[in-house]
């Protein structure tokens, strides 16, 4: 079992604690989730993960359509690494333990997947880009499965291997990719402003190559694009932006520079 690196800095390590802080995230943000209703539509979302108290209201606004569309049998939950881990992906079979508890691993496409990438859990051991997702997770599904994966290069042709190898892993099962990322980093309010819409602009349009493009032209820090591409590429419906906010506005500073973050829902065909 992974134990959590960042509880009690990036989020609560009581549970009481946790589980109120994840709610007033949904309360000041899009609201509670309402019960399920219908089949579900929605093959992945976008999320930040930074401390809860910059970026969980963002956060909230997809695992609310997550948990609102009912719930798959597994989440692969794909965070970029900050560590230098050196793998170009690579999952942990180990279950990750959190303040609300252990959330284990869906073994079958874990047995799978390990065939067609690393599974090295100690390369999960500091990173907080999956980790930060999985307490939200649980909020909105106590019985939830999930399968992490780390990308350690982020190029396109990573992200289509690690596309083609969740796909074959999760064939014959219902699944939902959760996209970590946070949007640039330690930037001017204007400028996070213009270039973090352009980025969810790119998203929204469904154009992988157009979200390369923008990354590559403007040399934007948003940290997580890799997985946000794998998550385009394993939804073949539309792409709906949901938040965009930054690290300044939960608290009302104003102040720069600023981290950005954004929430989006991507559609199966």
């Amino acid at each position: 079992m992974r134990v959590p690196a960042v509880a009690g800095t990036f989020y609560p390590s009581d549970p009481v604690s946790l589980r109120s802080q994840i709610s007033q995230c949904f309360r000041e943000g899009p609201g509670e989730p309402a019960a399920a209703a219908g089949g579900r539509r929605i093959a992945a979302v976008v999320s930040p993960h930074a401390g809860y108290r910059f970026s969980g209201r963002c956060a909230a606004h997809s695992f609310k359509a997550l948990a609102e569309d009912g719930r798959p049998e597994a989440y692969v939950v794909i965070g970029p690494d900050h560590y230098g881990v050196p793998y170009e992906s690579v999952m942990c079979s180990d279950g990750y333990a959190t303040p609300l508890g252990r959330c284990d691993v869906h073994q079958d496409i874990a047995r799978r997947l390990r065939e067609l990438i690393p599974d090295d859990c100690r390369a999960h051991l500091r990173e907080h880009s999956v980790e930060v997702e999985i307490p939200f997770i649980q909020y909105i599904d106590p019985d939830a499965k999930v399968i992490p994966v780390i990308m350690g290069r982020q190029n396109r042709q990573s992200a289509e291997r690690l596309a083609e190898a969740v796909r074959t892993a999760c064939a014959g099962h219902d699944v939902a990719i959760v996209a970590s990322s946070d949007l640039v980093h330690y930037v001017p309010k204007p400028y996070a402003d213009a270039m973090d819409s352009l980025f969810m602009e790119a998203v929204a349009s469904g154009d992988v190559s157009a979200v390369y493009e923008l990354v590559e032209r403007e040399n934007l820090s948003v940290c997580g694009y890799g997985p946000v591409a794998v998550a385009m590429m394993l939804s073949g419906g539309r792409k709906e932006v949901l938040n965009i906010t930054d690290s300044s506005e939960p608290n009302g500073s104003g102040g720069t520079p600023v981290v950005g973050y954004g929430s989006a829902v991507m559609y199966k065909s």
